[in-house]
C-alpha cells in the first residue's frame, strides 16, 4: 500500500494513556495499515506516582523517565512539541514545537490524551510563589530548593529568617500532597543531623487541605492511620483550611494564621489540559464528554481518554466517571487502541469497563497505607504492596532495575543531600513550569487553520 494512502492516526500526549495506546497500535497494526504519530514535548513517559520520591532524593530523575525511543521496534513518528489547538471539522491539530514553531498536523483518527495541569485558584501570589509537582523538572527543582533552605538557614544569623526557612507548607491532602509531605519531611529529618548548628525542633512541616478528611477515598480507618503516622512524625495537619494569600516570605491561611515560610508546595488537585477548551465541545467539569467507548459524540474518528476525558465508569453505574488515576489511564490506553483498530477495520467498538484494583500510598521508610482489592493494610505489609504495585507498573526492565537499585541503595546507605544546581539558574514557581498561555481559543484555531489553507493554495 502506498504510504500516501495510509490512514493517519495522531496520538496527543505521552502519559500513561497515550503511550499504552501507541504501544498497542504498534503491536496490532501492520506498518502498511496506518501511519502513527505521537505529539509530546518530551520523548519519555513519566511515571508520575513516584515523583515525590524523586523530590526527596530516594529515586534519581531518570529512574522514572521511560524513554520512548528505547525499543528497537518503535516505528511511531514523534513530533517534539505540544498540541495547542484542534480543528475537529477539518481534522487538523495545531502544534507548538519545542523550538517555538507552529505546525499543522492533519489526521484521519485522533486520540486525545493530553493529561492534566495543576488546578489553581485566584489566590493572591499563588502562581508566583508556590511550587508544583507535576513534572520531572519541578521535582528536581523542589529537591534543590528544600536542601538549599537548610543550607541558608545554617548560614544566616537572623533568627526570624532561619525560622521561616525551616517551615514548609504543603497544600493538598490527596495522594500527591500526602506523599510529598511525608517524603520531604523524612528527607529534612535525616538531613538536619548533618547541620549541627540547626535546632531540629525548628523544622516544621504543615499539611493543609480544605476537605474535612485526609484522603477520604481510602476510607475512615486507613485515612485515620495515615493521619496518625504523619502526626507522629511531627507534621502538623490542618483540615478545612486553605491558603488566603501567598508571599515570598510568608503564607496566610484561611483561618487567619500567618506562617513565615519560603516554601509553599501546591498539590491541590488537577484539571484537564487547556487543550480541551480549544475544541469547542461538550465537557463535564472541564473534562471532555465522551461515550463509554471513548469516542467523542458527533465527530468521526475522535477519541479521548485519561485525565482530560470524562469516561463513564460503567463498573460504578449512575453518572459516575472514571477518576484520573494511572490504573484507569493504562487500561483506557489499551482499550481505546483496540477501538481505533476496530473503527479502522470497519468493526464495532466496545465500551470500557474496569473494576478498581485499589489504592496505595507510600509514606516513606516502612510507613504506608494500602487498600488492594478492598483489603486494608498499613505499615510494612502496605509498603510492600505499594512498592510492588509501582514496580510492576513500570513499563521497561531498565526502569524496574533502576528503581529497585535506588530503593535498595537508599535503604542501605540512607539519603544524600546534594544540590544539583537547578536553584541557581531560574525561578521554579507554578507560573514558570506550566505554559498555560500557549493555548489557542477555538476561534483562533479556526482562523489559523483557514489562513494556513489559503496559504497552501
Amino acid at each position: 500500500m502506498d504510504i500516501v494512502t495510509r490512514p493517519r492516526i495522531l496520538v496527543v500526549g505521552a502519559g500513561f494513556a497515550g503511550v499504552e495506546c501507541v504501544r498497542r497500535l504498534e503491536r496490532r497494526l501492520t506498518p502498511g495499515e496506518a501511519e502513527l504519530t505521537l505529539v509530546t514535548p518530551m520523548s519519555y513517559q513519566l511515571y508520575l506516582p513516584l515523583l515525590p520520591q524523586v523530590a526527596s532524593g530516594v529515586l534519581t530523575p531518570q529512574s522514572i523517565a521511560l524513554s520512548l525511543r528505547r525499543s528497537e521496534k518503535y516505528r511511531t513518528r514523534i513530533i517534539p512539541g505540544g498540541a495547542i489547538g484542534v480543528d475537529l471539522r477539518v481534522k487538523v491539530c495545531v502544534i507548538r514545537t519545542i523550538a517555538g514553531d507552529t505546525v499543522d498536523e492533519p489526521y484521519d483518527y485522533i486520540v486525545l490524551a493530553p493529561g492534566s495541569v495543576t488546578r489553581t485558584f485566584d489566590i493572591p501570589g499563588l502562581t508566583d510563589h508556590a511550587f508544583g509537582l507535576k513534572s520531572l523538572a519541578e521535582a528536581a527543582y523542589l529537591r534543590d530548593h528544600v536542601i538549599s533552605q537548610l543550607d541558608l538557614a545554617d548560614a544566616c544569623t537572623d533568627p526570624a529568617e532561619r525560622a521561616s526557612r525551616l517551615q514548609f507548607v504543603v497544600v493538598g491532602g490527596g495522594y500527591a500532597g500526602t506523599e510529598t509531605a511525608a517524603c520531604l519531611q523524612r528527607l529534612t529529618h535525616a538531613a538536619v543531623k548533618r547541620y549541627p548548628r540547626l535546632d531540629p525542633g525548628l523544622i516544621k512541616w504543615h499539611l493543609i487541605d480544605i476537605a474535612p478528611k485526609l484522603m477520604p477515598e481510602l476510607g475512615e480507618k486507613l485515612g485515620r492511620s495515615a493521619h496518625e503516622i504523619l502526626t507522629r512524625r511531627g507534621i502538623e495537619i490542618s483540615l478545612g483550611v486553605s491558603i488566603a494569600k501567598a508571599g515570598g516570605e510568608e503564607v496566610t491561611f484561611t483561618d487567619g494564621r500567618v506562617v513565615p515560610t519560603r516554601t509553599l508546595i501546591w498539590t491541590a488537585g488537577v484539571v484537564a489540559s487547556p487543550l480541551i477548551g480549544t475544541l469547542d465541545a461538550e465537557t463535564v467539569r472541564g473534562r471532555l464528554a465522551v461515550n463509554a467507548d471513548m469516542r467523542l459524540p458527533g465527530y468521526d474518528g475522535v477519541f479521548a481518554l485519561g485525565d482530560s476525558a470524562a469516561v463513564p465508569d460503567l463498573a460504578k453505574g449512575d453518572d459516575a466517571v472514571c477518576p484520573p488515576t494511572a490504573q484507569h489511564a493504562l487500561r483506557q490506553g489499551r482499550h481505546v487502541a483496540e477501538n481505533v483498530i476496530a473503527t479502522l477495520r470497519g468493526r464495532s467498538t466496545r465500551p470500557y469497563v474496569h473494576q478498581d484494583l485499589g489504592l496505595v500510598v507510600d509514606l516513606g521508610g516502612t510507613d504506608a497505607v494500602s487498600k488492594p482489592l478492598g483489603y486494608e493494610l498499613h505499615g510494612l505489609p502496605a509498603q510492600v504492596v505499594a512498592r510492588g504495585y509501582h514496580w510492576s507498573a513500570l513499563r521497561t526492565g531498565v526502569a524496574k532495575t533502576r528503581v529497585m537499585t535506588n530503593w535498595l541503595l537508599n535503604a542501605v546507605a540512607g539519603d544524600d543531600f546534594v544540590r544539583t544546581g537547578f536553584q541557581a539558574h531560574r525561578p521554579g514557581s507554578l507560573r514558570d513550569f506550566e505554559y498555560l498561555d500557549a493555548y489557542l481559543t477555538p476561534e483562533q484555531v479556526r482562523a489559523h487553520v483557514e489562513e494556513a489553507g489559503r496559504a497552501a493554495r
